[in-house]
Formats: C-alpha cells, structure tokens, sequence
C-alpha cells in the first residue's frame, strides 16, 4: 500500500486486467415478466442492441452527455462503494449490497427481499433464447450459512419473517455453452466489468453501488462469455427516467473502458481514490456542443496510421539493432550472427505449422519458377547454350534449399536478376574477343568472387550496410517493383506477335475422294520468353504449289490473323482476370462478409485460387493461349558439356589471374544486390523477432557461388520483389481485435520451410511437367502484376507520389505530414522520383546496365 499525494491510497503491485464491460437492464419479457436483458457492451468501443433489429450494432466511439458524467461523479461519492469484497456467488454478492444500502439508510428495511428479488432476476442476452428457470427457495438464514468473511453482512435475515420466499433464478449454464465465439474478440486474460441498469417502483430516489471483489469470480450467468466479474455497478430508480438511467449507465461503461480509470480502479483502495481517479478522466474528457454536433450520429472507430506506428526511430537505431555494428575482430560479424539464429533454429521449422506458410508455399512455388524458366532461356542465349532452363532450374533448387537452411534471414528468396545477366553478357563478350573458354574462364571469376565475398565477410564489411538510407531503399524496391509490372504487361503483349499452333483441314478439290490433309500452320507456342516468330519460313514447302496458293490466298491470311487476335483477347482476359482475383481475394481478409477465419483462408490462398481458376477457365474455353514450358529431360543445355568444370582446361595461365578484374565488379554486383534487399526486409516495419543475419548470409552466398561456379550453373542473389512478396504472403495479425478496430500487424511468421518447400518442388518440376504444361504462361504474368503492385502499394513513396495530385483536405493523418511542411515533401518527392527516373534510364541502356548498383550507391551517397 502507498499513500498517495492526495491523500488516498493504491496498491501499487495490483495487477489490472483487460475488461470487457456488459451492461444489462430490467425489461419484461413477452409473458410480462422481469429480466435482466443485455442491451450494450464494451471491448474498446461501444455496441448496443439493436431491439427491432435484434443484433448488435457497428461498434463506434462512446459518447455520454455530461449530466449523466456528473451524476456518476455524485453516485461515486455519495453511493456505496465496496472495495475488495470477498464472494463467491452472485446471491452472496447481491446480499452484501443490499445489507450496505440498508445500512447506509438508502433503502427501508421493508424493501430489502423485494430488491433482491429484483437483482436476482435472471439474465438474457442476445446469442440465447429464454431458456427454462429453476425455483431456488431462499430460506432466512441461506445467505450467511457459508464460511466466515471479512465484512460481515448484517442480521436483516434472522429479522425477516420465517416464511421462505419464492426468487425463480435460471440455472447456472455450463461454460462451453455461453458465447465462446465472441471470445476470439476480447484479449487474453481479460476480467468482466457487469452494469445492472433498471426501475423499481418502490424506490423514492436513485441507489448505486460500486463493487470490486477481491478475487474475480464468474457469478452465475449475468456475463455473455465465460470470464470471471472483477467489477459490478448497480443502478436502481424510480420509474419514469428510464432513458436518463440508461445513459448513465452507459457513462460507467465508457469510463470502465478507459485505461487510465480502469487502472485507478484496480488500485485504489478508498472511495476517495476512486473519486479523485474519475475526476481526471472528466479533465482529459472532451466536450462537443450540442449545436454543433448531433448526439445520435455514431463517431466511427479511429483507423490505424502504419506510417506513424513504424516511424518513430531513425534509420542508425534500426541497423544497430539489427547487428550491423562492427566488432573489430576476424569474422566477428558472422559469429554473432551465429549466435543470434541458433536459439531460433528449432523454431524456425516448428512455427511453419500453418496453413498460412502452405499458402505461401503454392503461390511462391509459381511466382519463382516462373522468372528461374524466363531467365534460363534469356541466359541460353546469352551464352550460347553453355547455360540454359536445365542449368537454372538446378541452380535454383541447390541455392534455395541450401540458403534456407544455414542462411542468417530465410525469409530472403535467392533468385536471378537483370544486372548478373548483364554481367554473363560482358562475360561472354570478353571471352569471344580473346578467345577463351567461357565456362573455364568463368570458374575462376566465381573463385575469386567467392573469394572477395568471404574477405568482406572476415572484416565485417555488412556493417557498411548501415549507410544505406530509407531514401535508398525505397528507390531500390520501387524500381524493381516497377520492372516487375513493366515486364509482364510487355511480355503479354507480345503474345500477338507469337506463333500459333492450329491444325486445319483442307480439302483439295481436284481429287475425286474426300482425302483431308491436316495443315501445320505454326509451331512451339510454348517458348516463355522469346515470342519471335519467322513469318518468311514456309510450313508447306513440301506441297504442291495448289496447296500453297489456295493457303495463302485464302486459308492462312485470315484465318492466322483471327486466331492470332483470339489467342490475344484469351490472354488478356486471363492476365487480368489473375490480377484483378489475387487482389480482391487478398484484400477480402478486411472485408465484412463471411467469418473471419474464411476471410483470413481466403485471403492466404488468394493467388493460389487466382492460378487455379483461370487455369481451369482457359482449359474450359480451349483457345490455344501459350503455357508454361518445362525442360522433360536432367541433362546440360549443350550436349557435349558435362556437370563438373575442368579448372585447367584450354585457357592459357595468365587468364586465371585476368579473372579478378571481372570478379571485382561482380562482387560489387551481388553484394549490393544481397544486401540491400536485406536491408528491406530486415526493416524495423516488418517487426521481425528473430534478428538478422547480413554477415552469414553473404558467407552462405559465397560459398554457392563457388559451387555454382564449378558445375557451370548460373548465379542467384536475393530477389527483391519476390522476398517482400514472401514478408507479405506471412504477415501474421492479431487474433483478438475488439469489435470496430482493425487487426494489429504483430509481424511475420518467421520460418524456413516454405522458402525449403518451394526451391524443393522447383526441383522437382520436370517431373511435373505433365500438370505445368497446362498452366497458361499469361496466368503467370498476372501473377508479376500483383506481385509488383502489392510490393508498390507498400512503399512511402508510391503514398508520396499520390499526395502531389490529392488537395490538403483529403489527404491522410500520416505522422511525417504532422512533423514536415507540405512543400518540402513534394520537394523531397520530386528529387527521389528524379533519381528513380535516371536509375531505370541507366537500366534501360545496354551499355550502362551494369553500372546500375554503382548508381545506386552514389544516390545513397548523394542523397
């Protein structure tokens, strides 16, 4: 116990609870008897029942008039107040307050068994239908025969008559029966608040009391859900002022529901406390005029501002949290890292058990197989056939698995980029002009790029890391993001210009029989990512020349130029069919329709559902749009190569050492390319509890390149897109959102084994080649749409960008708007969408595409 400054007293080690307040009020049912009926709750915000209606309704703010504030204000003081009451039942509870009002002088002594009889009344509320009442007979002394209290009531009973009286009380329910549903909404460990509201005739003026027991315990069914009651508020008064005890019942709800009260009244131990603590919630309480406002509009609850929750520490807090700070000794970095993810490793596969990370794992699985298939044919061409499909695939599935296992943040996809197959080019270029061996040659570049990538890690050179700027990152992530969408809209435009595989029937009149000859007019539709299609070669040129006449004259033209435009049409339909459904199914977990845990399955298995559908609806139309295309056989693009590299082949000494010039700017490549993304999703944003781990990931990297060096397999680095797409795919929110506020974001399900599942199953993929061969390559592209998009929506600038065209009225509470002058947002903006445009021109022409990493540290530098 502590004395207060005023003068009142607290227990200062009380623990205070969550509260779910119920209030109920005595109403007659259809037969004309009295009952306790529920008529409004509080979780955070109000809900009333809606009588006609018979529902509750939209949680919103509570407001109360001041009147019934200040008459609450007089029941506090004047009322009974009984603290830390020891009961164990309802009947014992309402005894004591009865034998208190009796001895205060607020009621007669002739009153007493008639206002018991009214608060022992049963109790209904809204999910129930009246049920069958038991008869309890109360005899004189049934109230004081159980064990020795504290404060003992007083001996009204052995002054009543000796007749029994009748009091009809429903019978206790079991737990699992009451509205254990409504549970998922109130927090764990949460306590019951119950407001007893109604009118007696016998009473002359209003009486109250406030009680706190000692110990919650549940009495009977007064509450809706199965918690245990810490606090009862009774109002009893004189019929006629029904609505005014209404609202002042509903005054006691709001005020239990704040937290600051709710904390004086856990700890208080004086009725002056108790005072004192509501009259601060009346100075921090906010007046609207009555000619200014309507008090029957309803203020709809707050919305949470992301910007200024994940705001608040600057950018050198959140990498020095993450472990960027130099140790000063040899691989000091990576043995910390080391430390940090052991405790986690368990974990890592135990917290995977959800249906969420099987969600992930069937989206993802298609999200990266189908760029691995893209970049295997760009890369075979590349380098003339030395890599290809094959090669990727297998790079993919030894990286993935290997990265998600041992890396310090599996949350990271490994995957092929722009700036490395730009680097293959020039590779491949300077080994052509010099006459060496490419896959020999490349063997070393990776040697020593591995090499370079483990000094980096021995000196902890991730903690430079820490230099780079949320400015940075956002152009990073916005670019790709914006690449990603660029990209799949380009390659499903060039589905019109593709080839086109039909089989036609033509009929050549000079025979005497009804022959039909089944005409070709196009071949391998099926090629991801090259739509190039030789109109000069001539299908027919085994045919006479009747055949060719008539099929160019009167077959081929036309009948090329509607099914080509058919498969187009087909192939737009089912891109933006797949767009449009991943992103309706996925925003439908805030929706308002179905249970809120269809809503949340929906909504993991969005895009899932997405493939699903348009899949079956183009199987179901039968146009022959392009799919997906799978290599059948495990075998080396070039046939005369083999897996494994000979070192020391064809190419003279002096090359091996002429690798490290190549291998210095690839090292620059993949690091900046790994650890930016790293910074990404390492953002204090995304609220990761496992730490991370920049050094023993780019240790992990190191020695895959190595390996992928030595097998003649191409390189993989972080993807950005397709790791802020895993983030979203595994956002975890809170389960126990009181009615009217919106799910917290607590975090993301750290885990490795959908990042292992889906680099595993892309292994596995020429054995699915029978079920991927009917996956429409534009279904896949709509996919790259959502994923850029959902990546874009995520970024302050895409907010930023959008304040230019929005007028100040419209714009959102966001926290930086409240801090910074208009005006040099914009400008901010400006100058970052300024950088963002010569980053995707550097991009975008070939001769400088490979200093594309090297801009983006000289923005960061020169923010």
């Amino acid at each position: 116990m502590m004395e207060s400054g005023a003068g009142w007293t607290f227990e200062e080690g009380a623990e205070v609870y969550p509260l779910f307040c119920e209030m109920s009020q005595l109403m007659p049912d259809d037969r004309g008897r009295v009952e306790w009926r529920e008529t409004a709750r509080w979780v955070k915000y109000e809900e009333d029942v809606e009588t006609r209606g018979q529902r509750w309704s939209k949680p919103y703010v509570p407001t109360v008039s001041l009147k019934s504030l200040y008459d609450l204000q007089g029941y506090f003081t004047t009322q009974a107040v009984m603290l830390n009451l020891e009961s164990d039942s309802l009947e014992r509870t309402c005894g004591f307050v009865v034998d208190e009002w009796a001895k205060s002088g607020l009621i007669f002594e002739s009153e007493r068994m008639r206002v018991l009889q009214t608060l022992l009344r049963r109790h209904v509320h809204l999910y129930e239908r009246p049920s069958g009442v038991s008869t309890l007979r109360i005899q004189p002394s049934c109230l004081t025969k159980q064990k020795k209290l504290t404060r003992r009531p007083s001996d009204f009973y052995r002054r009543q008559s000796s007749a029994s009286m009748i009091i009809r009380v429903e019978p206790e329910k079991d737990p699992s029966k009451k509205n254990v549903n409504f549970m998922r909404k109130i927090p764990h460990n949460s306590e019951s608040a119950n407001i007893l509201v109604g009118e007696l005739n016998i009473l002359k003026k209003p009486i109250a009391a406030f009680v706190r027991l000692k110990e919650a315990r549940v009495l009977g069914n007064m509450t809706e859900v199965p918690l245990p009651t810490r606090f009862l508020f009774i109002l009893l008064g004189p019929p006629g002022d029904e609505v005014k005890h209404s609202e002042q019942g509903r005054a006691i709800g709001a005020v239990m529901s704040d937290t600051k009260f709710k904390e004086t009244a856990y700890q208080t131990q004086t009725r002056q406390g108790l005072v004192e603590g509501f009259q601060q919630f009346l100075q921090h309480t906010t007046v609207l005029p009555p000619t200014a406002w309507d008090s029957s509009i309803r203020i709809e609850p707050p919305t949470i501002d992301q910007h200024s929750v994940s705001g608040d520490c600057s950018d050198d807090e959140e990498h020095m949290d993450n472990g960027l700070k130099r140790t000063g000794k040899f691989f000091g970095g990576l043995v910390n890292d080391i430390k940090r993810k052991i405790p986690w490793y368990l974990s890592d596969f135990r917290d995977a058990l959800s249906l969420q990370c099987l969600a992930t794992w069937l989206f993802l699985y298609f999200a990266c197989l189908t760029p691995i298939i893209t970049f295997g044919g760009l890369m075979s061409i590349a380098t003339h056939h030395n890599m290809g499909t094959m090669e990727t695939m297998i790079a993919g599935c030894a990286c993935g698995i290997v990265f998600a296992l041992f890396s310090g943040q599996p949350l990271i996809i490994l995957g092929s980029t722009g700036p490395v197959l730009v680097f293959e080019k020039i590779l491949v270029h300077f080994c052509e002009s010099n006459h060496l061996e490419y896959l020999e040659f490349r063997f070393w570049v990776g040697i020593w790029v591995g090499l370079t990538m483990l000094i980096l890690v021995v000196f902890d050179a991730s903690a430079f890391v820490s230099y780079i700027t949320r400015f940075t990152e956002e152009n990073f992530a916005t670019l790709i993001a914006i690449i990603f969408m660029v990209e799949a809209v380009k390659n499903v435009m060039l589905i019109r210009k593709g080839p086109i595989i039909s089989s036609l029937k033509v009929i050549d009149p000079n025979s005497t029989g009804t022959n039909e000859t089944h005409l070709l007019i196009a071949e391998n539709v099926s090629t991801p990512y090259q739509w190039e299609y030789n109109v000069d070669e001539d299908p027919l040129s085994n045919n006479d020349s009747f055949f060719k006449d008539v099929v160019a004259s009167r077959i081929l033209s036309p009948y090329e130029h509607e099914h080509r435009l058919s498969i187009f049409l087909m192939s737009l339909l089912l891109f933006a069919g797949t767009f449009f459904v991943s992103y309706i199914f996925k925003e439908f977990r805030t929706s308002s329709f179905l249970p809120t845990c269809v809503r949340y399955l929906v909504s993991d298995f969005a895009v899932v559902i997405a493939i699903m559908s348009m899949s079956l609806l183009d199987l179901s139309v039968g146009v022959n749009t392009p799919k997906l295309v799978v290599p059948e056989k495990f075998a080396p693009t070039l046939p005369d190569r083999g897996w494994l590299i000979n070192p020391i082949g064809q190419n003279p000494s002096w090359s091996v050492f002429a690798a490290t010039l190549p291998a210095l700017l690839a090292s620059i490549l993949i690091f900046m390319d790994q650890q930016i993304t790293a910074v990404i999703i390492n953002r204090r944003d995304h609220k990761l509890k496992k730490g991370c781990g920049y050094h023993l990931d780019l240790f992990v990297l190191a020695i895959l390149i190595v390996l992928c060096s030595a097998f003649g397999l191409p390189w993989f680095v972080a993807a950005t897109v397709e790791s802020l797409t895993n983030i979203g795919s595994l956002k975890v929110d809170s389960e126990s959102a009181a009615p009217g506020e919106k799910p917290t974001f607590l975090g993301v399900r750290e885990q490795r084994v959908s990042n292992l599942l889906i680099f595993f199953t892309i292994g596995l993929s020429v054995f699915l080649t029978p079920l991927l061969c009917h996956v429409p390559m534009p279904v896949l592209y709509g996919v790259f749409l959502y994923m850029g998009f959902s990546a874009l929506r995520k970024m302050e600038l895409f907010d930023r960008i959008l304040l230019l065209f929005m007028p100040i009225k419209y714009q959102p509470e966001h926290n930086y708007l409240k801090q910074v002058p208009l005006i040099r947002v914009h400008l901010y903006t400006l100058i970052q969408v300024t950088c963002l445009a010569l980053l995707w021109i550097i991009k975008s022409v070939k001769a400088t595409a490979i200093l594309f990493p090297l801009m983006v540290i000289y923005s960061s530098i020169h923010k």
